[in-house]
């Protein structure tokens, strides 16, 4: 045998200290990951509310980015966005109403609220109204204002002209 060569290891410290760095290393994941849990902001009582929280914000903004369906309430009516839209600037060939969700998503985590009795209600969000064709025109900014109805299990979003209330 050469010197470089052994049949005899010089230590047996290696293999324990590599067995403890493993299970620190769980035991972190585990601490880390049971905190994180419960600080889920996204977190809900889907039985007491009808939906996750999650789910209403998903639907939220599905039907905010759907202009075809989405309506303007103004002084108790509910008018189709679309039909607002047209009246005031007629479609050319080619044209279509779009919608867009401007809100940070740390706002419409933090803007959904239980709604006492069971479902959500998000209110305020500012969404922009464009007409796009070959080229992109924005019209402007109004608030969204979205709930679920648990009696319902139905999620309704409609945008609100300035100065009006749901």
């Amino acid at each position: 045998m050469s010197e470089l060569t052994q049949t005899k290891s010089r230590s047996g410290v290696g293999r324990p200290l590599l067995w403890l760095a493993l299970l620190l290393s769980v035991a972190l994941l585990g601490f880390v990951t049971a905190v994180a849990v419960r600080n889920n902001p996204i977190y809900s009582d889907r039985d007491a509310n009808g939906i996750s929280k999650y789910r209403f914000i998903e639907e939220c903004k599905e039907a905010a980015l759907d202009a075809e369906t989405l309506s303007v309430g103004a002084g108790g009516q509910s008018i189709p966005l679309k039909t607002l839209v047209t009246q005031s600037r007629p479609l050319a060939t080619g044209e279509h109403v779009a919608t867009l969700l401007d809100a940070p998503a740390a706002a419409v985590v933090s803007g959904t609220q239980p709604v006492a009795g069971g479902g959500w209600t998000l209110a305020n969000l500012p969404v922009t109204i464009n007409i796009v064709g070959k080229t992109t025109t924005a019209l402007g900014q109004l608030p969204l204002q979205c709930a679920y109805d648990k009696k319902a299990g139905k999620t309704t979003a409609q945008l609100q002209l300035p100065g009006q209330g749901q």
